[in-house]
Parts: structure tokens; C-alpha cells; sequence
């Protein structure tokens, strides 16, 4: 059906040229989701949900609006064009508004291999849910069950340019996940395990994920208070992924024009130690976070963000690009009642040369991060704290359980500190390998 949703966009464009627009462009977006929880061996949720939006933008000059709707009858999209004009002609004037040039448009759109053509029936996910939950009630130690889930989604984009541009693609996602608990009364403990891939047959072993979720919440019974004082900390490799959506967060393109990014003159210098790389691949066969073209209908590439520890690019879309006198990234995210702005897409570290078992055995006393509570970072200052939960190291092992840490540093000093290990694995749109930093403030007893 994408020609049909493309020629209705095409419309769409012309009827808001005819009614007074200077550019505009049209997102069309629809989705079907599919989702099963069970706890303690009973159906707890079975959700079906279906959806289509559109979202469309205009320029009157260098005036702009945006004006969204389900419905996609003559009278509603009449409706729609009415009023995203009017609402553009009594906009600000935006100097750095617009669209692409016409010759600047993706011409071709490759295929990442990002839809699953099988949808899962319910006892499909069903039985991914309650295999993975009673993997996790069968290891000793788990008394109670946060519950197992399974999923299915698939979302079909297109987008329409009167530049010229006209693109679709078909994105599917699949996940399993248990949650475990431990313990009885107040000294109970929590912990999971997840796998979220585009296809069903790259999904982890649903018992694996349930029996890993079940073993981790037992190691964390009985924890210790940790000591006050500045230790290495490394980051368990699901986690340390986050460090690097602060890195993200710090170099996207709006932040830098704003000027409120701890990062906003180093374009160009080391901010990372030497050898150590970070990617961008939007066009990663499978990948989570995949896409042929952004969200103005560029052509996305992939990219060292980060090359030999230095800082090479900001992400950029059209609108940070002309306030910093760059050209955009092909980094434009956006919805349908959104404008676009600048995101990242497959975004990892890469790993080093060194197993996570060396980074921890050269620590005589440390902290293992294995999960973070809260939102302790300051992107204008690089200021980072967090709650956090792990295990203590002492002379290069895991020792016993830690709980009530608190972990605090700068980005700044943590990203030129970091030691990356062997172990990296796609999770997420955003990923990295188990890290170590040292010289933290770790905060305890």
C-alpha cells in the first residue's frame, strides 16, 4: 500500500501549495502493535492496538506550522490544510525554517532488512511469556514473579517532500522479558532480562532470559553498604550503553546551538582516550534504531562519531545545521505533530581488546554497576550522580551485594577515564561494551 499512502501525501502537498504554501511536507504513519503479559502462570494482559496518524508541515515564507489527525476524509484533510495555513501565517518568522534543497533529497532507499514478515498469533507470545516466567520461578531462591511479557510491533513510515522527495519504509520489533524476584519481606531483591530484536528468529532463548533473570535477582540478596571513597566503577555492558546516550544528548546539534552542552567547544579535540571509537549506523542490516532516510528525507550514512578518541561531528538536522553554519547529518527525528530534531540512530562504542574479567581483575577495590536509579545528569555542565545497585569488588573479584550507592563524576573527566571491554552485544538503539572508569566518587556508608 505504499504507493497509495504516497500518492495521497503527493496530494496532500498540492492541495497545501494551492492553498497558499510556500514548501511543505506530509508524514503518513501507521501501526500495529501486539502485546502479552502473565504472572504466576496466569494471563495478566493481552493488548492489541492498531493506528494510523498524519501529520502535516508548511511554510508561509519563513513562518511554519504543524497540524496532525487520524482521519484521512476529504472534509478532515480539507480541514487539516485550512488550518496548518492559518496557523502558519501568524507563526514567528524562523530564519533557519525550511526543507531541503531539492538536489540534497535521498534519491535511492536501500533496504536494511528491518521488517519480519510473520506476525505472531497471541499463543505465540503466550508461550514466549510464560516460558520465560517459569524459567525464572524455577530457580531457587525466586519466591515471587514480577510477571513475562512478549511483544510484536510493525510501523510503516512515509514521508513526502515538495522538494521532490518521496520515501517509505517498513520497521518490526519482537521482545520477551522477565522480571524475578528473590528474597521474602524486606529484604527482598529484583532484577530481569530482556531481548528485543526486528525479527522473531534473532530473539534470545525465552527460558535463557527467564533463568537469567531469576539468578540475578538471587545474587543480589543480602547486600552490603558500600564504602565512601573514589574507586574505578564499571558499568555491566547492558548499562554502560547509557553513558553513551549522555555523550548522544551532548552533542546533538540543537543543544550545540543553544549553547547548553558541556560539549559545545570541543568539536575536533580528544574527548575520549586514544583508540577508542563510537559509530552511528542507521543503515545496520537489522538494527534496532535503522532507517534509509531521516526525517527531511536525507539520505542517512553511517559515521565515526568519535575517531581515535576524537570528536569528529555533532548530529545535525536541517534547522541546528543553518543555526551553526554546518550541513545537517541526515540526524532528523520527528513525529507527526512534531518538528524534526536531531537524534541518533544505531549508536555504539566499540569494543576494546580487553574481557570484562581483566577490566574488574585489575581493580583491588571497585563497584560493578548493575542497575541505576534516577536522572543525575547535567548536560550543561557534564555534572553526573546516580543511584546505583552492584557488587563490590575486592582484590580484582565480585565480592558480596551493594545497594544505596550513589556514583557521582563528570562526564568531562569520565569519558577521557573509561576502558572499554570485549563483550559488546546490540541490545538496543543505543549500546556499548562493559566500561570501566576510574577515579569515581563512589558514595556508601
Amino acid at each position: 500500500m505504499s504507493g497509495n499512502h504516497l500518492d495521497f501525501l503527493t496530494d496532500l502537498i498540492a492541495k497545501a501549495r494551492a492553498a497558499g504554501a510556500d514548501a511543505a511536507d506530509a508524514l503518513y504513519v501507521e501501526s500495529r502493535s501486539l502485546s502479552v503479559a502473565q504472572r504466576l502462570g496466569k494471563l495478566e494482559r493481552l493488548e492489541r492496538a492498531e493506528g494510523a496518524d498524519l501529520g502535516l508541515r508548511v511554510f508561509v515564507g519563513r513562518r511554519s506550522a504543524i497540524v496532525s489527525s487520524t482521519d484521512r476524509s476529504a472534509r478532515a484533510v480539507a480541514d487539516l490544510v485550512g488550518r496548518a495555513i492559518a496557523m502558519a501565517s501568524v507563526a514567528p518568522e524562523d530564519p533557519f525554517a525550511g526543507l531541503a534543497e531539492p538536489g540534497a533529497v535521498a534519491r535511492t532507499i536501500p533496504a536494511l532488512d528491518m521488517c519480519d514478515p510473520d506476525e505472531p498469533v497471541v499463543e505465540t507470545l503466550t508461550e514466549r511469556a510464560r516460558v520465560a516466567e517459569d524459567a525464572a520461578l524455577a530457580v531457587s531462591g525466586v519466591t515471587n514473579s514480577e510477571g513475562g511479557e512478549a511483544s510484536w510491533g510493525l510501523s510503516d513510515i512515509h514521508l513526502v517532500a515538495s522538494n521532490g522527495f518521496q520515501g517509505s519504509y517498513r520497521r518490526s520489533n519482537h521482545s520477551v522479558s522477565a522480571s524475578a524476584l528473590a528474597g521474602t519481606g524486606t529484604g527482598m531483591e529484583r532484577d530481569y532480562d530482556y531481548s528485543s530484536t526486528v525479527h522473531g528468529a534473532d530473539l534470545g532463548d525465552a527460558a535463557a532470559i527467564g533463568r537469567n533473570a531469576g539468578e540475578r535477582a538471587v545474587r543480589r540478596l543480602n547486600p552490603r553498604k558500600a564504602l565512601t571513597a573514589k574507586l574505578p566503577v564499571v558499568y555491566e555492558q547492558r548499562l554502560a550503553g547509557g553513558l553513551i546516550r549522555n555523550l548522544a544528548g551532548a552533542i546533538n546539534g540543537a543543544a550545540i546551538a543553544r549553547g547548553t552542552s558541556f560539549l559545545k567547544d570541543k568539536l575536533g579535540t580528544r574527548i575520549l582516550p586514544v583508540g577508542v571509537t563510537v559509530i552511528d549506523d542507521p543503515l545496520r542490516a537489522r538494527g534496532l534504531a535503522s532507517k534509509p532516510f531521516d526525517g527531511e528525507g536525507l539520505a542517512t550514512q553511517r559515521r565515526h562519531v568519535v575517531e581515535d578518541g576524537v570528536l569528529t561531528t555533532w548530529f545535525l538536522d536541517l534547522r541546528s545545521a543553518r543555526q551553526l553554519g554546518l550541513a545537517s547529518t541526515a540526524h532528523a527525528s520527528r513525529g507527526t505533530a512534531s518538528p524534526p530534531s536531531p537524534s541518533s540512530t544505531n549508536l555504539y562504542l566499540a569494543p576494546g581488546g580487553q574481557s570484562p574479567e581483566a577490566l574488574i581483575g585489575a581493580i583491588e577495590q571497585g563497584l560493578f554497576v548493575t542497575e541505576l536509579m534516577g536522572m543525575g545528569v547535567n548536560q550543561i555542565t557534564g555534572d553526573y550522580s546516580q543511584g546505583a545497585a552492584g557488587f563490590w569488588i575486592e582484590g580484582g573479584r565480585i565480592a558480596y551485594p551493594v545497594s544505596e550507592v550513589t556514583v557521582a563524576g563528570n562526564l568531562a573527566d569520565m569519558f577521557l577515564a573509561l576502558a572499554a571491554a570485549d563483550d559488546l552485544v546490540f541490545r538496543a538503539g543505543v549500546n556499548a561494551p562493559t566500561l570501566r572508569i576510574d577515579g569515581m566518587t563512589v558514595a556508601g556508608r
